[in-house]
């Protein structure tokens, strides 16, 4: 892509869109975008046995990423967009519930509250076709 083909998002939402296919830790998850609206989004890691610490079990370190990502993205959900395109996790905290067996897991963040630059967000990590709750994560990100 070149840089006149770049355009700035109008959205918080808009730049999750634009940046997620693009992040190499994302792709490396396989991790994608279902839905992302106001104070909240939806992903999917899909199963991929290079992502089990053993059998078929999800990797807890893997499902630290979809929470760390999951509080990114409900971070940015919505209209607002910073002057300057850039964030970062400032504290995340995780609680594993259940594991998670050779089946993919969504990732369903919500933004609890927002400041002029941080931003508290809750993160579940839910099985697809089960629901089941495998883990529960709290974290803080600053926007711009």
């Amino acid at each position: 892509m070149s840089e006149a083909t770049i355009q700035a998002p109008t959205t918080g939402s808009e730049a999750m869109r634009l940046f997620l296919p693009h992040s190499p830790f994302v792709q490396h998850l396989g991790i994608e975008l279902v839905d992302i609206g106001d104070d909240h989004a939806r992903l999917r890691m899909p199963f991929r046995e290079n992502l089990v610490t053993v059998g078929e079990m999800v990797h807890g370190g893997a499902l630290a990423g979809c929470i760390d990502i999951g509080i990114m993205a409900a971070a940015w959900a919505g209209p607002r967009v910073p002057e300057k395109l850039r964030g970062v996790t400032v504290a995340m905290s995780i609680q594993f519930l259940e594991p998670a067996f050779a089946e993919d897991v969504d990732i369903i963040g919500t933004r609890v509250r927002q400041g002029r630059r941080l931003s508290s967000c809750s993160v579940d990590i839910v099985t697809t076709a089960g629901g089941t709750l495998v883990a529960k994560g709290m974290g803080t990100y600053q926007v711009g």
